[in-house]
C-alpha cells in the first residue's frame, strides 16, 4: 500500500535503526550520554526517538544541536510528549518510576515503525547497536521481542524469590534493554488471563494493571513478565552481557557472557553512575560524558578508562576489568580501523 512501511526479515542498511528513551525529572543528562554512546560507536544511521516531559524538550534540542557536525549527520531524532493512550494517564505516569510506563504504549504510538529498540536513561552502549539490532533477524515465526534475564542464578533473583504475580521463565525478565518489532506486536492476539480469547497489545494494558495492580512492584516491568508469562513463545531471550547490571557484579561474578565476551551494554541501574557504590560503573559513565566527540577514542576514551579502573580493584566489580574493557577496547579498534581505511582508501583514489 502506497505510504506502509514494508518489513523484511533483515533491516536494510539504508533503513534508520530505532531506538526509544522516556526521560522525565532529572534525567537530562543521563540521556544523552547514552545517545552519546550510541553514536560514538554505531555503523548504520540512528533513529532517536525521545519521549520527555515538555519542559525538557528545549533543553534536549538546545544540547543535540551542540554536537558537532560529523556525528550529527549520522542521526535524526523526534522528540514527543508523554502521552497514554488507554486508562488513566496519571496512574500511569507515576507507576513505579516517573514516566517509565511510556514504554508499555511504544507500539501504538510509533505506528510507522517496524522495530525499535527501547532503553532506559541509564544505559550504555559499549559496542555498536548494529549487533543488537541484528539479533532481529534471529527471530522465530512467534517472537516479537527480546529481553534478558532479570536474574542468572534463581535462589538470589527477586521474581523467584518476592513475586506475587506470574513472571517469565524461572528468574524473570528485565526490561532496561527490550528489542522489539512492532508490526508483530501489533498484529499478534496476546493469552492472557482475563477473558479467554486473545487481546491485541492496547486492549490489554489498562485491564492487565488493574487486575494485577496490588500485587507489583516494578511497575511496567512487572506487567511485562506477566505477558509474556502468558506468551512466552513470543520472547526471545539475550544473554545477560546485554543487559550487564551491577547484580551480575556485586554478590561475585555471575554473568558467563560477560566474562567470554566482556560487556556489549552497561545498564547502571540503582542510580550507581551517580554515587560511589559501584566505581567501575561510575567510571564509564564518567569517561563517555567527558569525551570530546572527535577525538582520538584510545588517547581520550579508553586510556583514561584504564586509569579509573586501577582506583576500583579493590571493589567487587572492579576485581574483573576485562570484563568491563574487553569488548569496549574491541569495538574501539573496528572503529579506529574503519576510519583509518576509509580515509585511506578515499586519498587513494587521487
Amino acid at each position: 500500500k502506497p505510504g506502509e512501511q514494508k518489513h523484511s526479515k533483515e533491516p536494510s542498511s539504508l533503513q534508520c535503526m530505532h531506538l526509544a528513551v522516556v526521560a522525565c525529572g532529572d534525567r537530562l543528562e543521563e540521556t544523552l550520554i547514552m545517545l552519546k554512546s550510541a553514536l560514538l560507536f554505531s555503523n548504520r544511521r540512528l533513529c532517536f526517538h525521545i519521549f520527555a516531559e515538555d519542559s525538557l524538550k528545549p533543553e534536549f534540542e538546545k544540547k543535540l544541536k551542540e554536537w558537532p557536525s560529523s556525528y550529527t549527520k549520522r542521526f535524526e531524532y523526534n522528540i514527543y510528549p508523554i502521552t497514554f493512550s488507554v486508562g488513566n494517564a496519571q496512574e500511569w505516569k507515576k507507576l513505579f518510576k516517573p514516566c517509565a510506563a511510556q514504554r508499555l504504549f511504544l507500539p501504538v504510538i510509533l505506528k510507522d515503525v517496524d522495530s525499535l529498540l527501547y532503553v532506559d536513561t541509564d544505559v550504555l552502549f559499549l559496542r555498536p547497536i548494529d549487533d543488537i539490532w541484528h539479533i532481529l533477524t534471529e527471530f522465530n515465526s512467534t517472537q516479537l521481542a527480546a529481553m534478558a534475564p532479570e536474574h542468572e542464578i534463581p535462589k538470589i533473583g527477586w521474581y523467584s524469590r518476592f513475586a506475587r504475580h506470574p513472571y517469565y521463565g524461572t528468574t524473570g525478565v528485565n526490561s532496561g534493554v527490550m528489542l522489539m518489532n512492532l508490526t508483530r506486536i501489533r498484529n499478534t492476539q496476546f493469552k492472557n488471563s482475563m477473558i479467554p480469547s486473545g487481546l491485541t497489545w492496547e486492549e490489554m494494558l489498562y485491564p492487565l494493571y488493574q487486575k494485577y495492580k496490588n500485587y507489583i512492584t516494578w511497575g511496567d516491568q512487572d506487567l511485562l513478565n506477566i505477558i509474556f508469562y502468558f506468551n512466552p513463545e513470543c520472547l526471545y531471550v539475550f544473554p545477560c552481557q546485554w543487559n550487564y547490571r551491577p547484580d551480575h557484579c556485586m554478590y561475585g561474578s555471575n554473568c558467563k557472557g560477560a566474562e567470554e565476551e566482556g560487556v556489549s551494554i552497561l545498564h547502571g541501574n540503582r542510580g550507581v553512575y551517580h554515587d560511589d557504590k559501584q566505581p567501575t560503573f561510575k567510571a564509564l559513565y564518567e569517561v563517555i560524558r567527558d569525551f570530546p566527540f572527535e577525538d582520538n577514542l584510545f588517547q581520550s576514551l579508553y586510556y583514561p578508562l584504564q586509569s579509573k579502573f586501577l582506583d576500583t580493584v579493590h571493589t567487587l566489580c572492579g576485581r574483573i576489568p576485562q570484563v568491563f574493557l574487553k569488548q569496549i577496547e574491541k569495538t574501539m579498534k573496528k572503529v579506529y580501523e574503519n576510519r583509518v581505511i576509509v580515509y585511506l582508501g578515499a586519498n587513494h583514489r587521487y
